[in-house]
């Protein structure tokens, strides 16, 4: 990941107190990461860096749009992305990252790359289903919309027009409890 040498920190040289760290992500940030569920990406991410004398403090947070296509009528549309990422980091014998929120870097460690937890951090920000907002304000206009509607079940059935048959079986379970 040549591409991403822009992320790594090297904290041993920055002084105790707090840190700011300013990236812009586009579609070539994801393409390092063999991502590509995004048509288009603009995302600024601010990182607040906190060093102390025994850990450091992380504050990722993150704005802007990617363009993704609706799961209901394949439209491209911008799905606005505000997230936050907090993350400490540690030190001890070996590296560790078990735990979401603490990560445990060698003591020999002298800097570390931000790119994975930014990359996480905006995937999982991206809602599971995509619905455009035009769908859920109802002024989409859409051939797979149009198919959508021709194809809905149109009549409920009611007790009035129920199937005769299934009548007969109904039937057959109250009968059997008297």
């Amino acid at each position: 990941m040549k591409d991403l040498k822009q992320f790594n920190i090297q904290f041993v040289g920055l002084k105790e107190g707090k840190h700011q760290f300013d990236y812009s992500i586009d579609n070539k940030f994801f393409e390092a990461f063999n991502y590509d569920e995004f048509e288009s990406s603009s995302i600024e991410v601010s990182l607040n860096f906190v060093k102390k004398s025994t850990l450091l403090e992380l504050l990722f947070t993150a704005k802007g749009t990617i363009e993704v296509p609706c799961d209901v009528t394949t439209e491209l549309y911008d799905q606005e992305i505000d997230c936050e990422l907090s993350i400490v980091v540690k030190f001890g014998p070996e590296y560790n990252d078990d735990n979401e929120d603490v990560l445990i870097l060698p003591h020999e460690a002298y800097e570390f790359s931000v790119a994975q937890f930014i990359y996480e951090m905006i995937v999982l920000a991206v809602p599971n289903k995509r619905v455009h907002p035009k769908v859920l304000d109802g002024t989409m206009e859409s051939e797979a919309l149009n198919k959508l509607e021709e194809l809905a079940i149109k009549e409920k059935r009611t007790v009035e027009n129920a199937d005769p048959i299934w009548d007969k079986l109904k039937n057959l379970i109250t009968d059997k409890k008297t």
